[in-house]
């Protein structure tokens, strides 16, 4: 099935306490991550797969900064559309606050926060999009999965248990921030209870699909990148590293201007534009692929 089928929801909510001061008065979403804001990671990881369709769901705060950094994405060949989350009542929540906009479509919900790179990429977001049914997400292997969603695999490389930031995981592989979903997913949203915290939990909206058979798992191949950027250690590593990768590679990570071009949502002469809006090493970087697109 064609990607145009499939909507993307970026989650930019939360209240970022634990990067207190640095949210008190701004969302952690816009934060930079060297060169770019870190909503711009997800954002770009969308964009990769193929979607253009996107909703960005934010706190009422919040959500008039995102629209101005955004827009309506046509600069960019996409769509942007804006849900307001009025409190923090979990990842799943984002689900059915955008039913209405999904119209019954399948999606991927990515988290604004997360930033995920490996060779490869494309194709297989590419690849996890044409599954009609169920769920697909992503697996990485961390050092200390205490903090996150981990997945137990069998043998044969099936997942066969999630547990939410178990204290003895029984794995090393965490659930990434990025979740592809059928249509069903709002309405099994909206049977999940409310956990210990009184959120809806992503964990148990995936465990939903997992106890039917329809959750596939895939583990990210030694080498991929995937950086949660909720702590203030976690937001400078992912900066030193895309600071180190850029500067060694020659080209930006995660831009959505470039990706936009590349994928021919915009033609060079609008890349160039963009590029003359910004009068810095970012803006000339978007001209230099405008002029030489190889």
């Amino acid at each position: 099935m064609g990607t145009k089928q499939v909507k993307g929801i970026l989650l930019a909510g939360g209240l970022g306490s634990r990067l207190a001061p640095l949210t008190s008065a701004v969302s952690k979403q816009l934060l930079p991550v060297y060169d770019k804001p870190l909503i711009y990671y997800s954002l770009s990881t969308l964009m990769l797969a193929g979607i253009r369709d996107i909703c960005v769901v934010s706190s009422t705060e919040h959500l008039p900064l995102f629209q101005r950094l955004l827009g309506d994405g046509s600069a960019w060949g996409i769509r942007f559309e804006y849900v307001e989350q009025q409190r923090p009542a979990g990842i799943a929540e984002a689900l059915i606050l955008t039913e209405d906009w999904l119209e019954g479509q399948r999606c991927a919900l990515a988290l604004g926060d997360n930033l995920l790179y490996a060779t490869g990429l494309t194709g297989l977001l590419q690849n996890m999009l044409q599954t009609a049914r169920g769920a697909v997400c992503l697996a990485c292997r961390v050092s200390d999965p205490r903090a996150y969603g981990v997945v137990t695999f069998n043998k044969d490389g099936r997942a066969v248990e999630l547990e939410e930031k178990p204290l003895v995981p029984n794995s090393d592989w965490a659930v990434t921030g990025l979740y592809f979903y059928d249509e069903t997913a709002p309405e099994r949203a909206k049977a999940l209870k409310p956990s210990s915290r009184g959120e809806l939990e992503i964990t148990d909206l995936n465990r939903s699909y997992l106890e039917e058979g329809e959750l596939e798992v895939i583990r990210l191949p030694r080498g991929a990148t995937w950086l949660d950027t909720g702590t203030l250690d976690g937001l400078v590593t992912a900066a030193e590293w895309v600071r180190a990768t850029e500067r060694q590679q020659g080209f930006k990570v995660a831009c959505p201007e470039e990706i936009a071009f590349r994928l021919n949502w915009i033609t060079a002469k609008q890349l160039s534009a963009l590029g003359e809006s910004f009068k810095n090493e970012y803006g000339a970087y978007l001209r230099r692929i405008a002029s030489r697109p190889d």
